[in-house]
């Protein structure tokens, strides 16, 4: 039974003449042939845009990775599996960091303070610290979008020479077999 409507909620997701939300909203930005596809344009440009939206402190982080993806056309899975760099177990020393990266472009001394779990020190230390910490995870989200994507670009090509180089070794090895072999 799942498997049934798993289909039929993906079939309507991809029928052109369908009248899916989805496809209401992302038009035809939503059959792009890269948002599923393996190919070095978006998987380079799927793992920018994870790891972008990894360190945008809101929450529903994934449903915006997913509409940046849809529109620029890049990997969709792979920019949503790339949002969870920041997990429950990351998100608290990845976001401090970012804090004192953020305070420390400001030129401002990382304040210290002692957690209370209670909405009024909440509001009162975010207010504080607001402005260090967003361009901090702002900084980044660029930096780490910027680095994954020329590590994907490397590692693809250096991926592909190596196989052109094992195709070359294995027809040279072929044609130096003895004939009736």
């Amino acid at each position: 039974m799942p498997r049934k409507a798993l289909k039929r909620i993906l079939g309507r997701l991809h029928s052109p003449d369908g009248d899916h939300k989805l496809r209401r909203l992302f038009g035809e930005f939503w059959h792009n042939p890269d948002l599923w596809h393996l190919n070095r344009y978006s998987v380079a440009w799927g793992v920018s845009v994870g790891l972008f939206f990894a360190f945008a402190p809101v929450p529903f982080q994934m449903p915006l990775a997913a509409a940046a993806a849809i529109v620029i056309g890049c990997n969709l899975p792979i920019s949503l599996s790339m949002v969870w760099v920041t997990n429950p177990i990351t998100m608290a020393p990845l976001f401090y960091a970012a804090y004192k990266t953020g305070a420390w472009f400001l030129g401002q001394a990382p304040r210290e303070w002692a957690f209370e779990l209670s909405m009024d020190w909440l509001l009162s230390e975010l207010g504080a610290v607001w402005q260090p910490f967003l361009l901090g995870c702002f900084v980044f989200g660029v930096f780490c979008a910027t680095i994954g994507h020329v590590a994907v670009r490397i590692i693809w090509r250096i991926h592909v020479a190596s196989s052109w180089r094992e195709r070359r070794r294995r027809r040279e090895a072929r044609a130096n077999l003895p004939p009736g072999t």
